[in-house]
């Protein structure tokens, strides 16, 4: 198991108590650090094309977080993603629309401590994203 892996399953087991949470930031992480979809940077560039940038930028900047509506997470994810999300998380479609607009602002806020996308990616910023993880908790 590499060293991804095993950050997922820790992140994912502090978690377990929300239902789905744990499938669902699995798979964010995966959106987060995926870099044949670009990873956070491309994340960036999906919400810019909806016209959502403003959120987004709010999550990586050091201000207060944008809220975004579940309706705009299916818009910028796409029906596809929301679709594998939910079926991993064990929970409906509309849970894990309103789940994401929940986690995904915190999430980016907390792998983004300097109001910037950390430089070499997510990946090798693990140690960052556990401790805004559990300082959460």
């Amino acid at each position: 198991m590499g060293f991804f892996d095993d950050l997922v399953g820790k992140v994912t087991g502090a978690i377990k108590g929300s239902e789905g949470q744990g499938g669902l930031l699995e798979g964010v992480l995966g959106l987060l650090t995926n870099q044949e979809t670009g990873g956070l940077g491309g994340l960036m560039q999906s919400f810019n094309q909806h016209g959502l940038g403003d959120i987004i930028s709010s999550w990586v900047g050091t201000g207060n977080n944008a809220v975004i509506t579940s309706e705009q997470i299916q818009e910028v994810l796409g029906g596809d993603v929301i679709h594998q999300l939910a079926e991993k998380s064990g929970v409906s479609i509309d849970a894990a629309k309103a789940q994401l607009a929940e986690l995904l602002p915190s999430l980016i806020n907390k792998v983004t401590p300097e109001g910037k996308i950390p430089e070499g990616g997510l990946l090798d910023k693990g140690q960052v994203l556990l401790r805004g993880i559990f300082s959460q908790r």
